[in-house]
């Protein structure tokens, strides 16, 4: 098979910007990498925050109410990650209703906030990416914490 030339071209002209989208080498760049999560609050258990840890425990108990405490442990699983889903979500939703504000507010010619910060929409959508690579963690673990509790409620 033989390859287009602009391709071969391509990658032959500069390897470079593969060897920068590596992600941090240094050990201040990991840190600083580590502690992105806490900038969105979403690095943060759910059980952690007494509010969501009663949402969490109510939902399992609607899921499993008086079963074996394997399954119990199961749909606390799955609770936690629907309540961590649920949160997610009101955080993206969150960015987005102070962006369009501040769009409003733009096109009305009149400021909002005159102490808030101006948008920056590189700014907005790497908070939005960074929200939905949370919110895809959250539902694949919720995939997996229901496959497990069906498995064992149809064991039992």
């Amino acid at each position: 098979m033989t390859q287009r030339p602009g391709v071969v071209r391509r990658r032959a002209a500069d390897p470079a910007p593969a060897r920068r989208r590596r992600g941090p080498r240094t050990s201040g760049g990991k840190a600083r990498a580590a502690r992105n999560a806490l900038r969105y609050g979403l690095s943060v258990p759910v059980l952690t925050d007494p509010a969501t840890a009663a949402e969490v425990d109510a939902l399992a108990r609607q899921m499993s109410p008086a079963a074996h405490a394997e399954i119990g442990e199961l749909a606390q699983a799955v609770a936690q990650a629907q309540v961590d889903l649920i949160r997610i979500r009101r955080a993206r939703h969150s960015l987005i209703a102070v962006a369009l504000t501040h769009l409003a507010s733009a096109a009305a010619g009149v400021v909002a906030d005159p102490g808030a910060a101006p948008l920056h929409f590189p700014q907005l959508v790497a908070r939005l990416a960074a929200t939905d690579r949370y919110e895809s963690r959250a539902r694949s673990r919720r995939k997996f914490a229901i496959r497990a509790f069906n498995a064992a409620r149809r064991d039992t």
